[in-house]
């Protein structure tokens, strides 16, 4: 029997913040992975300005995908396809990556393959061990909070969505209200280690629904504040961290666990830049412990965050299953995930 060929992806993310560029083998093997982030650029606004963003990516793309090509050792010709993130995200932002893959898919003459991004932040979960299905992705991140269902490879079956903010968001908004720095996560995932989570504050159990909404949660931690104020009172910033964040985590834990109960699977993927939340890492980590039939995977918080390997690693199963893109193709701010 032949040995089967090696593939190559070449992987290119510009959907935010971050300019990064990858090269995988087998959907499975990193073989370089470059990122080049702009969170000092953007500290100072206290989130991210799109064309800061934008020119950022035009200064950092070629080298970026210079420092990919030679950290892995490979030229143009030893690679099969160029995986670039089509959307969601920043259209300024996504317009870098998409026409830097399409000139070197033109120039090289080899193919093009366009790339969800939360397809990426799933697949980042591939990069660590082979998903086994029915797999449960918990996508958590700035823009999204899903529950995505899984029968197959590159087959995406939104079980649970946010109806309002995205739990990253309402981290950064609450964070800001905190008087705390930017990107705010992280910040109330290191106060709350801290804190104890002795302030009420509601959660949106949404009954009979995967659904999520944290725009509730939000506003009551505004009003939690702004009634200490008015009274003098001072909240431990601790201690509101480890409430907020409790709040989110039960809400995210207890669904993901109803859902791959009622689903039957085999595996839970945790993906997106809030996988890289300890508290939440452990929360799950916690729930599923005891559960021999469900196994629990959780990248390293170097694929949590936006990577090009990830985007090489969702390229690659689209690329075998046949999808090609053309030199027309655009940056989609607001692109669906379907099916590969």
């Amino acid at each position: 029997m032949e040995n089967k060929k090696d593939i190559y992806i070449l992987g290119v993310e510009t959907s935010c913040d971050e300019t990064a560029a990858a090269i995988v083998k087998n959907g499975t093997e990193i073989v370089s992975n470059v990122v080049a982030s702009q969170i000092d650029s953007h500290k100072r606004f206290g989130g991210v300005v799109p064309e800061i963003a934008s020119r950022h990516h035009v200064e950092q793309m070629t080298i970026v995908l210079e420092e990919a090509l030679q950290q892995s050792g490979l030229t143009f010709q030893e690679i099969d396809a160029i995986a670039v993130t089509e959307g969601p995200g920043l259209v300024g932002a996504l317009l870098i990556g998409v026409n830097a893959a399409k000139a070197l898919s033109f120039a090289h003459q080899i193919p093009l393959v366009g790339v969800h991004h939360i397809a990426g932040h799933i697949y980042a979960n591939r990069l660590i061990q082979e998903i086994k299905f029915p797999a449960l992705a918990l996508v958590v991140s700035g823009g999204h909070t899903e529950l995505i269902y899984m029968k197959e490879h590159g087959e995406f079956e939104v079980i649970g969505q946010t109806l309002d903010d995205a739990a990253g968001e309402a981290y950064d908004k609450v964070a800001r209200t905190m008087g705390l720095p930017y990107p705010g996560g992280p910040q109330i995932d290191k106060l709350a280690q801290k804190g104890e989570a002795s302030i009420p504050l509601p959660r949106a159990w949404m009954e009979d629904s995967y659904n999520f909404s944290f725009s509730g949660l939000k506003s009551a931690v505004i009003n939690t504040l702004h009634n200490a104020s008015q009274k003098g009172i001072s909240i431990p910033k601790e201690d509101l961290a480890a409430s907020f964040q409790s709040s989110v985590i039960d809400v995210l834990v207890n669904k993901t666990e109803r859902a791959a109960k009622e689903y039957e699977v085999k595996q839970i993927l945790l993906a997106g830049g809030v996988a890289a939340n300890q508290g939440l890492r452990q929360s799950l980590e916690q729930a599923f412990r005891n559960n021999e039939s469900i196994e629990l995977v959780i990248p390293p918080l170097s694929l949590c965050t936006d990577n090009a390997a990830m985007i090489a690693a969702a390229g690659t199963v689209a690329f075998e299953k046949g999808s090609r893109g053309q030199l027309d193709m655009n940056g989609q701010p607001g692109l669906p995930l379907t099916a590969f």
